[in-house]
């Protein structure tokens, strides 16, 4: 059976995040990888990934162990990507409590960023289906954001038009990945300065899933909101305003929530919107 490491539910004071990703992680990618490729270079993945891990925080290490794993693999990205696919354990059914250890997922995901782009890294095909389809899984186990973050950044339009499909999709870790993953400042991943410049594009996903029956998703769009809100205050401002004609009490927890930035500097618009949403 694959597996992830033992984590605790939360950070520990005293242990740093990055041991997260140390030789447990290792040790079982290596044996999850083992379970449906025999010919995996184990041994070179493990020279490889263990080599001069010590200084790097938990980012950096996933990066790390990608950069070991690409040439244990098939070099086809299609044929490596696959591989890793299959080695997943089954998906979370829950949205919250689901603790540390899924940051086991952030070498896959940062396998996607940097090698799923490039037709080179493919045989020369466009890899970029095969690219959607991993994190579309991995996001029902862990956070899949920083792998979808190249794609809008390069290939805007057609990422786009693959988020707007899934947000109807029956998992809430595939919806709420809709717009945690194309917001503009998100904490710890690369920022998308196109977004950051015209939100426009990204606005249709949040109609889309502002009503959504989980609070996991309506809160990823609050927040997504709350970045916008940053650079276009006005526009935020605009959005809620609509969406307060016949808000739901859910919809009016999400402009609360959206707007509590610019509340807390006294900004006058979203204090009133703030309190029309009560």
């Amino acid at each position: 059976m694959p597996r992830i490491p033992v984590a605790p539910n939360s950070i520990q004071k005293g242990t740093p995040l990055k041991d997260l990703l140390g030789t447990e992680a290792v040790d079982c990618l290596a044996h999850n990888i083992l379970l449906v490729y025999p010919q995996f270079e184990e041994q070179s993945f493990r020279t490889a990934a263990l080599s001069n891990l010590e200084p790097l925080g938990i980012m950096e290490r996933g990066q790390h162990f990608a950069r070991a794993l690409r040439p244990c693999l098939p070099d086809k990205y299609e044929k490596a990507i696959e591989i890793l696919l299959a080695s997943l354990t089954p998906p979370q059914t829950e949205t919250e409590g689901l603790g540390l250890a899924v940051f086991f997922y952030h070498t896959h995901s940062c396998f996607v960023s940097e090698y799923g782009l490039d037709p080179d890294n493919n045989g020369g095909e466009d890899p970029f289906e095969i690219s959607m389809k991993a994190p579309y899984e991995l996001t029902k186990r862990f956070t899949a954001e920083f792998s979808i973050r190249p794609f809008l950044i390069h290939q805007q339009e057609r990422t786009l038009s693959r988020l707007l499909e899934w947000v109807s999709d029956p998992d809430p870790h595939v919806r709420r990945f809709c717009s945690e993953g194309t917001r503009p400042r998100l904490p710890w991943a690369a920022r998308i300065p196109a977004f950051i410049s015209n939100p426009e594009p990204v606005l249709p996903i949040l109609d889309a899933l502002k009503n959504d029956e989980n609070l996991y998703v309506r809160r990823s769009v609050a927040n997504h909101l709350g970045d916008i809100a940053k650079d276009h205050p006005e526009m935020v401002f605009g959005i809620c305003e609509h969406w307060l004609e016949g808000a739901s009490k859910e919809v009016k927890w999400l402009i609360r929530h959206a707007l509590r930035h610019p509340a807390k500097k006294e900004n006058k618009t979203a204090l009133q919107l703030r309190a029309a949403a009560k």
